[in-house]
């Protein structure tokens, strides 16, 4: 994407201010949780980027670096997981090597929309996706070589320092896997079984502490619930009750109860994720998906569908079924409770499952196609399946690389750079620099500390605990980040305005418009 949004701007400058004072931008030290917008998000993340700005200097590719390795390391990982998995049990009969399942598995997972989205930029979720397939694998080979055991509770248990929804994924899953090979783990000796208790403890006992003792940890969990906007829904839960009681409809006031609205509102979420149209055609936010795609191609669509059954009726080891539907059933259950559903960030451990299934379903394919009898039928099934596969793909090619940043660089807040530049070439002629922090320049404070690569020292002295959050007017140094009102403000040629288009009227002395890619007015710098 063409600029970084303002949680990656949060998550770069937060770790140049660890690594230059030991402290984020509040000035807590060495946080395990970023209070960052106040959204009160696990901190590992950050500890990634520091060493590489370190190395390399604070820049939008050295924060979203972490992702990129870490996504290749998941489709490499991939490949090992699924092998192991279907090689756990030698017994099993089908009509295609193991080996090809997990290598088309990884491919898949490779070229993935879904995957390729998120693993070239700062979204921790993706981290948390390869924590998962790391600790999953190294479960499988602790079967064989129980010391791994050790390593996959430490992945699993880490998890819950990436990324909220690994707090009830990751777990579920670990649990998973204990109670489906638990007829093996009773031949690995307890003295590791304690060993694996004891580290995963150890390792979580922090993010339980920091949770039971700050409040406000939850704060973004609580804010993105389906329980937490209750004043509508309650009202409008009671009126149903209300309008039953004078109909005399039992069956209405068992079925309006508001315990039974929230497990539909749950379960509808569920549900939500299993949506065709959200995984193949739509998407959710722009941010999400290329433009006119869904998460993944549709040429998959077809091959999904048979994975998904070869997966559930195929002659395939037991535990490995028990696995993967497993898997499958777990992934949307974090997302589940908040409201904004489907959600692709989420449910981003559905992934590598995908890919897995298509594999299924292609091999399946070729498999049954290869038995027709007429040459003529065979290549053109062949070359159709070919031919739009190559189609689809090109066709995301461009979407991505060529229209994603003109057609959405407004969601990826385009322009600050460049505003900044521009700034910085003039910054000596002003004494102050005030900055709208309306939509779409919401938190701007944090793009100015990202770019301008602000002291951490100075901004601890000048501000100390009363950094962002969604405060109304923030000021640092001569920064000030406020609502622009042309007509209250002072006209002083010592004053640079940066704001929205319709912040100011026609005829004001304007020093440069910065535009979105697709042409349209992003920013304007004024002199007052």
């Amino acid at each position: 994407p063409p600029s970084p949004d303002w949680d990656e701007a949060a998550l770069g400058y937060n770790a140049y201010s660890i690594l230059q004072t030991g402290r984020d931008e509040y000035g807590k030290f060495l946080p395990l949780v970023l209070r960052s917008f106040d959204d009160y998000k696990p901190g590992l993340y950050v500890y990634f980027i520091i060493p590489l700005i370190q190395l390399f200097g604070l820049s939008i590719i050295v924060v979203r670096l972490p992702s990129v390795l870490f996504g290749v390391g998941t489709v490499v990982t991939t490949y090992f997981l699924i092998l192991e998995l279907l090689n756990r049990e030698e017994k099993w009969v089908w009509f295609f090597e193991a080996r090809w399942v997990a290598l088309l598995s990884a491919f898949f997972l490779a070229i993935s929309p879904w995957h390729i989205q998120f693993s070239r930029i700062a979204f921790e979720s993706n981290v948390g996706v390869a924590f998962n397939v790391f600790g999953a694998l190294a479960f499988i080979k602790g079967l064989k070589k129980p010391y791994f055991l050790l390593l996959s509770v430490f992945l699993f248990s880490s998890n819950v320092y990436i990324y909220q929804s690994n707090k009830v994924f990751s777990p579920l899953l670990l649990l998973a896997l204990v109670v489906i090979y638990r007829n093996v783990l009773r031949r690995v000796s307890k003295k590791i079984i304690v060993l694996a208790v004891l580290v995963g403890v150890l390792v979580g006992l922090p993010m339980l502490f920091s949770t039971i003792t700050n409040k406000e940890s939850l704060a973004r969990a609580r804010g993105v619930s389906v329980f937490s906007d209750q004043t509508q829904f309650l009202k409008s839960n009671s009126e149903k009750i209300i309008r039953d009681k004078n109909n005399g409809d039992i069956l209405g006031m068992i079925l309006d109860n508001r315990r039974i609205e929230y497990g539909k509102a749950v379960i509808a979420g569920y549900v939500a994720h299993m949506d065709m149209n959200w995984l193949f055609i739509t998407g959710d936010l722009p941010r999400h998906h290329a433009p006119n795609m869904g998460l993944l191609y549709i040429w998959e669509l077809p091959f999904v569908l048979i994975g998904l059954y070869m997966v559930g009726f195929g002659k395939f080891p037991r535990k490995f079924k028990a696995v993967i539907i497993t898997w499958f059933l777990l992934a949307p259950i974090p997302a589940s409770i908040t409201s904004g559903v489907p959600h692709a960030i989420r449910t981003l451990n559905f992934l590598p499952l995908f890919p897995l299934f298509t594999a299924f379903g292609l091999l399946t394919f070729i498999f049954y196609v290869k038995k027709v009898s007429s040459f003529v039928l065979k290549s053109i099934l062949f070359l159709v399946v070919i031919g739009f596969g190559i189609l689809n793909f090109g066709y995301y090619l461009n979407q991505y690389f060529v229209q994603q940043n003109n057609i959405v660089s407004q969601e990826w807040q385009y322009g600050y750079r460049e505003a900044i530049e521009e700034m910085q070439r003039a910054d000596t002629r002003y004494d102050k620099v005030i900055v709208s922090n309306r939509p779409h320049l919401d938190q701007s404070y944090i793009f100015f500390l990202f770019y301008l690569k602000y002291s951490p020292q100075k901004y601890h002295k000048e501000v100390g605990m009363a950094s962002g959050g969604f405060r109304e007017n923030h000021l640092f140094g001569k920064y000030e980040f406020r609502p622009i009102v042309w007509e209250k403000e002072k006209k002083n040629r010592n004053i640079l305005y940066i704001g929205r288009p319709e912040d100011f009227p026609t005829g004001v002395s304007e020093i440069k418009t910065i535009y979105f890619l697709d042409g349209k007015p992003a920013i304007r710098l004024v002199e007052g």
